[in-house]
């Protein structure tokens, strides 16, 4: 045997017996950590005609590209005194979907005015159908599904809100 064979053979030998040794771990499920609600604000509701209040709420607000496209993705739950204020740093009709999202929702579309201009009631979880604003908007408010009808809300209603 030549010496370059008795190489080769050692090194074999050594990468089936690094192998065999190899013990494979096994698979684990992937644990999450859940997502939590974190207060960034405060947001009124409050009836066209007057200052009568209909509702208060504590919300996250999501104005970064990221928070936007992510909204509340993922949640396994939201109180019904919670919601999400998107802030858009442009007037434009926007387009939602409920990809990844597990919660029912009702959309609110709000125009720069503070005022609301249009719903989107009912979104079903993980439904990537575009749910658009119809009308140009600067803010959208995701509440849970059925609070909108519950509420009385309506166009011409508005909001207000101030950050923590």
């Amino acid at each position: 045997m030549s010496f370059t064979t008795k190489i080769f053979n050692f090194l074999f030998l050594g990468m089936v017996l690094l192998q065999a040794s190899c013990k494979e771990e096994p698979k684990k499920a992937l644990e999450t950590t859940p997502i939590t609600f974190t207060k960034e604000g405060d947001l009124s509701i409050f009836k066209k005609d007057g200052d009568s209040l209909i509702t208060s709420l504590s919300i996250e607000i999501a104005e970064s590209e990221y928070e936007t496209a992510t909204g509340l993705m993922y949640r396994k739950s939201m109180k019904e005194e919670q919601g999400m204020l998107f802030i858009f740093p442009d007037v434009a009709m926007h387009s939602f979907y409920m990809k990844n999202t597990e919660i029912p929702l009702d959309l609110i579309f709000i125009d720069e005015n503070l005022k609301i201009v249009s719903f989107q009631k009912e979104a079903k979880p993980y439904d990537e159908t575009s749910l658009s604003s119809q009308v140009p908007i600067k803010y959208v408010l995701e509440i849970n599904a059925g609070l909108v009808d519950r509420w009385g809300l309506a166009v011409g209603d508005r909001i207000t809100y101030e950050r923590l």
